[in-house]
């Protein structure tokens, strides 16, 4: 009973900042898009901070086991409407793990607000203190790793649009080819610890900056 009480305690701290983070990644996405011509996203209702909205089963089911990594339903994007669809796909692409790293940077603030507060007598109860600290020092975390990760750069992942954005046309147009494996090739990649070489010092490096630790 103790272990299930404690399992709720904890998914109750981590529901808030992966629910926001993984919003405010798709809005950002969508937001963007919108900004160079695509209506798409808003079309669609996306434009939204209602996680429902963007929520993947599967996707945040892979961040309650991992804590780390997983991913959100993508908001559609219609490069159609772009200007210089090369360059404005990298944009939008880019725009989702620049705003985990904005969101991580802003819990950072409150982290380091909330400190001082629970070593000291306020009116405000601890009770209230002490889960808003320690979701905002999973926000960062959290953030940080959604960051990091979105932009390997496999399809579908957004450093594959970056790095096609990148790529002469040519070479853009045989990288893309990769899309409909990329799943598979992150599974393989995930399981095999591959990834993980990549992937964790990044974000350990990352959160040692954040969090001066």
């Amino acid at each position: 009973m103790e272990t299930i009480v404690i399992f709720i305690q904890k998914m109750a701290l981590f529901l808030p900042p992966i629910l926001f983070a993984v919003t405010v990644h798709e809005v950002a996405h969508g937001w963007m898009a919108y900004r160079l011509g695509d209506p798409t996203a808003k079309m669609a209702g996306r434009l939204t901070l209602n996680p429902l909205k963007h929520l993947d089963f599967l996707g945040t089911l892979v961040f309650f086991l991992t804590q780390a990594i997983g991913w959100a339903k993508p908001v559609p994007i219609d490069s159609r409407y772009f200007k210089r669809p090369g360059r404005d796909m990298m944009l939008v692409a880019l725009a989702g793990p620049a705003s985990n790293l904005l969101t991580a940077a802003i819990s950072v603030v409150l982290v380091r607000f909330i400190g001082p507060l629970l070593l000291i007598q306020v009116p405000v109860p601890q009770a209230i203190w002490e889960p808003l600290f320690y979701m905002g020092f999973l926000s960062v975390q959290l953030n940080i790793a959604l960051a990091v990760f979105n932009l390997i750069p496999i399809p579908p992942l957004d450093g594959s649009k970056v790095l096609a954005g990148l790529l002469p046309y040519r070479l853009a147009m045989q990288y893309q080819r990769l899309e409909p494996f990329g799943f598979l090739l992150l599974l393989l990649l995930i399981f095999t610890g591959s990834i993980e070489r990549f992937f964790l010092p990044v974000v350990k490096l990352l959160n040692a900056f954040f969090l001066g630790r």
